[in-house]
């Protein structure tokens, strides 16, 4: 049996959308693309969504922001240890510096108790990332944020569907950023969102993603050929708004045909979250088979975790080592990917940083013998059966 990590759904609607798109030669950002941006903020209960040419760029741009507001080059952001790379590269992508937190092993998130230590006169915001779908403690980091009037970003590139307490993930925020990456629920092959209920900072966003030029309505009649824009002409010196930069932007925006993806797993995303949900609810109340060498995530009475995928951490008395359980899950069709790294001391690309091996120890602890697989929404309940069933095989051969 094959378990595959990832798959995208590209519907029979959303090859009619991408028709439509070449048929019309409107390709660039434009009306599917706003489309795409209501619906993913109803999804999420905001009142905004810009989107954006990945869940990187989602980050960054939600953070870039935080220049109109007073922060200056240099400053700090927050940032769990363990995440994908995206996460820290985002950070020094809008001219910030990260400044890491550990991670708690049995959530994967940041620890709540570690951040305001961390907190310094140069701090500016904390992101909080939902990793493998499980909401981080929103409720404190909110706290400590409201205290020190910092800014609070959600990295919820993998917690499409959460609930944090009845509210879903890409609320719980000032902002959040989404990837739709291929391996996610909502996929537009590439691309992002940010959502956000700030009106100025959906503005602004808008900018940022198409070089901070000055053109940053949310419904753009320049992007309708022929309609010329009543704004156009309106800058000091009436020069075309559309070549006037207030601020440092980036190119990140969308385009229809990845739009018209995205729509089409939209048309169908209650049925692509209950199979993913199907999926992980089983492999979590089926893991109890693989103790004590062997643990998971758990979700909370208060929480919803967002199907991405399913997390397998090995015990610290497991008498083997990751690459040997990867190995024999690969050996029987289960496609492994690593539990990702702590970004200060296991990535070589932040040592310039000046962090040391022990200053995250359960962010590296996770980085050393965490690895995840598919519960996506071509899988069934045979699938995780197949991948625990695998699992127990080996820890039947092991003293």
């Amino acid at each position: 049996m094959k378990v595959p990590f990832g798959t995208i759904t590209v519907t029979e609607s959303a090859r009619r959308r991408i028709t439509e798109a070449l048929d019309s030669g409107r390709l660039t950002q434009g009306r599917f693309v706003r489309e795409l941006e209501e619906r993913f903020a109803g999804l999420c209960g905001v009142k905004h969504a810009v989107a954006v040419s990945s869940g990187a760029d989602a980050l960054t741009l939600a953070l870039a922001a935080l220049h109109d507001r007073g922060a200056r080059p240099g400053d700090e952001v927050i940032v769990p240890a363990l995440s994908f790379a995206a996460t820290g590269n985002a950070v020094l992508a809008a001219r910030f510096k990260p400044v890491f937190v550990d991670v708690r092993r049995d959530t994967l998130n940041i620890d709540p108790d570690m951040i305001e230590a961390a907190v310094t006169e140069r701090t500016r915001a904390i992101v909080a990332a939902h990793l493998m779908g499980k909401p981080a403690d929103m409720d404190r980091i909110n706290e400590i944020a409201e205290r020190h009037g910092l800014f609070v970003v959600e990295d919820a590139a993998e917690a499409h569907g959460a609930l944090y307490k009845g509210r879903p993930a890409g609320s719980l925020g000032r902002a959040a950023a989404f990837s739709l990456y291929a391996a996610h629920a909502v996929s537009a092959v590439e691309g992002g969102v940010i959502t956000t209920n700030d009106e100025d900072l959906a503005r602004i966003l808008r900018s940022l993603r198409a070089h901070g030029r000055a053109c940053d309505c949310a419904e753009c009649v320049l992007s309708a050929a022929g309609e010329p824009c009543p704004r156009r002409f309106e800058t000091e010196g009436g020069q075309d708004i559309r070549f006037h930069f207030p601020r440092i932007g980036y190119s990140s925006k969308m385009n229809e045909l990845e739009a018209a993806v995205g729509l089409g797993c939209l048309d169908v995303y209650e049925e692509i979250s209950a199979r993913r949900r199907e999926n992980i609810g089983y492999a979590l109340s089926q893991f109890s088979r693989l103790a004590p060498h062997l643990y998971t995530i758990r979700e909370e009475p208060w929480e919803t975790i967002g199907p991405h995928a399913l997390p397998i951490i090995l015990s610290e008395k497991a008498p083997f080592g990751r690459a040997e359980l990867a190995r024999r899950l690969e050996e029987n069709g289960v496609e492994t990917r690593t539990l990702f790294e702590s970004m200060p001391t296991q990535c070589p690309g932040f040592a310039f940083l000046g962090y040391r091996p022990g200053d995250f120890p359960e962010a590296e602890y996770l980085g050393r013998r965490g690895l995840h697989v598919g519960v996506h929404q071509d899988l069934g309940t045979r699938h995780m059966e197949h991948v625990i069933s695998t699992l127990a095989r080996f820890l039947e051969t092991r003293p």
